[in-house]
């Protein structure tokens, strides 16, 4: 069955740098924001677009003289976008400092792309006490103070609180197409990627009202299981050739505990007379993650009751290549997934592949064993 909004969403997803030029030609700011968890709300608030960036798949050159090779090419990537002018127009990019690559991405920023302001959002990692809640404040009225400065715009606690609101909404029909998709096999990898990375292109609530159609349309049509359904797990999921190999074998994506898609989505922004509180209070409550730190590694038992809850009879772990928090989190999926009988596969990639077919081979055999 075709989805009259899946199209949409495909279009968004694939030219980013379109989106980029619409808005300013409605004379909006564009404010890049790079993963994980950066405080888009507060951009919003301001009557400035934030656009996400995850990188590309692209060969990487000009990022050489700054980062070593072995260094996540995801960062990688986003400064070659930035260094060739892909981010042309936009005012300023906002890198956390959830990892260690990301920590020295801000200062090569500076110094590649003078043009495009850096703004550091530094988390704790200690971030559920009352002393981390205070330092992610801190965090968010450094990156509120640097933005009035580059861009002119003010911020209003008011508007904040609207914004929280929108976001708030966003993530609800989130976890909505994601319950429903997880019922509709006929909907492919590659477009229920399309659905995720489009978010990182649009308005709000111009993203809110496309997935609504969407859920409409599941709604109203009839329900389809795959014969090989799995929960995928890793940072970054979106290659298309990776999505061409999970189509091919026919892999149906019931859950994933993917950042780049509803990790982003699983906590609200709390009620509370001080928005900006209550911004700094949704961090501290973030969980289920390699980038945040939790010594109870509950990210873990998540995978394992996902894979429960949505039939999965196994899960592939997407391996960001010399991504650490990830590697270090496999050897506790390993070791559950034995125990709770659900077989893994692991594939790794980077956004310099070009071939994927010994991920595909190994997607393959791991297809055979889910058929016993």
């Amino acid at each position: 069955m075709t989805y009259s909004s899946i199209k949409e969403f495909h279009e968004i997803a694939s030219s980013p740098r379109k989106q980029i030029d619409k808005y300013l030609a409605e004379g909006k700011k564009i404010v890049l924001t790079v993963p994980y968890y950066t405080p888009d709300e507060i951009v919003y608030s301001m009557g400035l677009v934030p656009m996400g960036t995850w990188g590309a798949d692209m060969e990487l050159n000009r990022a050489k003289e700054y980062f070593p090779a072995f260094m996540c090419s995801i960062v990688q990537s986003i400064l070659e976008l930035g260094i060739s002018g892909k981010f042309k127009g936009a005012s300023a990019i906002i890198i956390p400092s959830l990892c260690d690559t990301l920590k020295t991405m801000g200062e090569n920023w500076k110094y590649a792309v003078p043009d495009i302001k850096f703004i550091p959002m530094t988390y704790p990692q200690n971030r559920k006490p009352a002393y981390g809640i205070a330092y992610t404040r801190a965090g968010y009225e450094r990156v509120i103070k640097d933005l009035e400065e580059c861009t002119g715009a003010k911020f209003s606690m008011y508007r904040l609180a609207e914004s929280n609101k929108l976001y708030n909404e966003h993530n609800e029909a989130m976890r909505r197409v994601d319950e429903l998709l997880a019922r509709h096999a006929e909907v492919t990898v590659q477009e229920r990627s399309d659905i995720f990375a489009s978010a990182n292109y649009m308005l709000v609530e111009e993203h809110t009202a496309l997935v609504k159609k969407l859920i409409a349309e599941l709604e109203a049509s009839e329900e389809s299981v795959g014969n090989y359904p799995v929960v995928v797990s890793g940072i970054l999921t979106d290659m298309t050739g990776l999505s061409e190999a999970f189509d091919e074998i026919g892999i149906h994506i019931v859950a994933d505990d993917v950042c780049a898609h509803s990790r982003q989505y699983r906590t609200d922004v709390p009620d509370g007379d001080d928005p900006l509180q209550a911004l700094a209070v949704k961090f501290a409550n973030t969980d289920n993650c390699s980038v945040l730190y939790n010594v109870e590694k509950p990210r873990i038992q998540w995978i394992i009751d996902i894979a429960k809850e949505r039939g999965a009879k196994g899960v592939v772990v997407v391996m960001t290549k010399f991504c650490d928090p990830e590697e270090f989190d496999f050897v506790c999926i390993k070791e559950a997934c034995e125990k709770a009988d659900l077989p893994l596969a692991l594939v790794e990639v980077d956004r310099q592949m070009k071939q994927f077919e010994q991920v595909k081979t190994n997607l393959e055999t791991f297809r055979d064993m889910l058929m016993f």
